[in-house]
């Protein structure tokens, strides 16, 4: 990319040794205007100070929000009304929460009038392909800078002498070489590198910060009631809550009983093996209230037909086409049934489980006439099971006719 076509840049900035480093870079590289825009999506800790040091490199244009109600309303709870895990297990924390960060840049760069925008992704993981697929969603003619593929910076060694040489300040904890990369939102957080790369080698106790061990959790269940409303929850034991408020208490409750946890090795979409350790407490509890909730409410052919969908959306939110023609056909699929899934969900949260115990709901399809083993109200013809049963025998045995007459 030609240098002189940049002007202002967006830069999603975490304050951060690699996205400071990247803040001067662009400077120095494309000497361009640089705005910096931080996202709170609940990763946990302070953003402000990401401020101060933009401004002491000389930032003019900052911006910080908060995003946390938004990513869990607009981003989380859609995506969860689809049941997702990406290759059977993963809960997708990382990738939902790209979209947001990568639409709110997009906005911001309008409103400045800014050229380009820039992330701190690396060239060998999925999250340059989730930036950069959204923005070219949103604004097709926007430029991107990903530094990690351009620049001679390739080791933290490297990083820090850059750093050094041009006054960025380092943290003193910042400067030794860090066990493993952490990504953190208020879905999920996520451990990966380093010391992890060996999957036979299991992860220490101190890798995981949002669960305690299943071993360690309390002798005694915590049993908690979940409300839906539309699809979504809405109210834990009687409390109504906000999205944001509402998953942080579910982190609450999950990470004190231990459940969450799972150490996996996925397929990245640039087509490398990972491994990566994810703690997801109040998404795991979600998951399986959502689904006891729709097993009384949603018709057997509409269950059915969501979960064949799941594979398909879990891995088009994981690839990064979140904004795509694709996403939002099976969304608007999904969430036609949404208005079904009301009621309450009663779970047990023990040592790393999470058990289903009731559920109710002024929709439930739950008919106990039909099912009991004593005389039921509901007209059934024990009888007509011998028609129906012939019917779909009929190509089996068809079948087998043939393969005997054949030998």
């Amino acid at each position: 990319m030609a240098t002189k076509d940049i002007n202002k840049v967006v830069l999603a900035y975490s304050g951060g040794l690699d996205t400071s480093v990247i803040l001067r870079w662009l400077q120095d590289h494309y000497h361009a205007e640089v705005v910096t825009f931080t996202a709170d999506i609940g990763q946990g800790e302070d953003i402000e100070p990401a401020r101060a040091k933009a401004e002491l490199m000389g930032i003019k244009e900052i911006f910080i929000e908060d995003l946390r109600e938004e990513f869990v309303r607009d981003y989380v709870f859609p995506m969860f009304r689809a049941n997702p895990l990406y290759e059977g297990a993963y809960l997708l924390g990382t990738s939902i929460a790209r979209p947001l960060i990568a639409k709110r840049q997009i906005e911001i760069a309008k409103a400045v009038d800014a050229d380009a925008v820039s992330h701190g992704a690396t060239g060998k993981g999925n999250d340059q392909v989730r930036f950069e697929l959204a923005y070219y969603a949103l604004q097709p003619d926007i430029k991107v800078i990903a530094p990690w593929r351009e620049w001679d910076l390739g080791s933290r060694t490297k990083l820090i002498s850059y750093a050094e040489q041009n006054q960025i300040p380092i943290p003193k904890d910042k400067r030794g070489e860090a066990p493993f990369s952490v990504d953190a939102n208020l879905l999920h957080i996520s451990a990966e590198g380093k010391v992890l790369e060996d999957p036979w080698v299991a992860p220490e106790e101190y890798v995981f910060s949002r669960t305690v061990s299943p071993e360690d959790a309390p002798d005694k269940p915590t049993e908690i009631a979940i409300r839906f409303e539309a699809g979504d929850p809405v109210a834990i034991n009687d409390q109504a809550m906000s999205p944001a408020r509402l998953l942080e208490e579910l982190n609450r409750l999950g990470g004190a009983n231990g459940i969450g946890r799972l150490d996996l090795v996925e397929n990245r979409f640039v087509g490398m093996k990972s491994r990566g350790v994810y703690e997801t407490p109040g998404g795991t509890i979600l998951l399986t209230a959502r689904r006891a909730m729709e097993s009384i409410t949603l018709d057997r052919g509409a269950q059915h037909t969501k979960d064949e969908m799941m594979p398909r959306y879990a891995e088009l939110v994981y690839n990064g086409f979140w904004f795509s023609p694709e996403r939002e056909m099976l969304q608007a699929a999904i969430d036609s049934c949404r208005d079904a899934v009301n009621g309450v969900v009663r779970v047990k949260l023990y040592k790393g489980n999470v058990i289903v115990t009731g559920r109710q709901s002024p929709n439930s399809l739950y008919n106990a006439d039909l099912v009991t083993f004593e005389e039921g109200a509901v007209d059934y013809d024990h009888s007509d099971a011998h028609g129906f049963i012939r019917l779909n025998a009929l190509r089996l045995r068809v079948q087998q006719m043939v393969r005997t007459k054949g030998s």
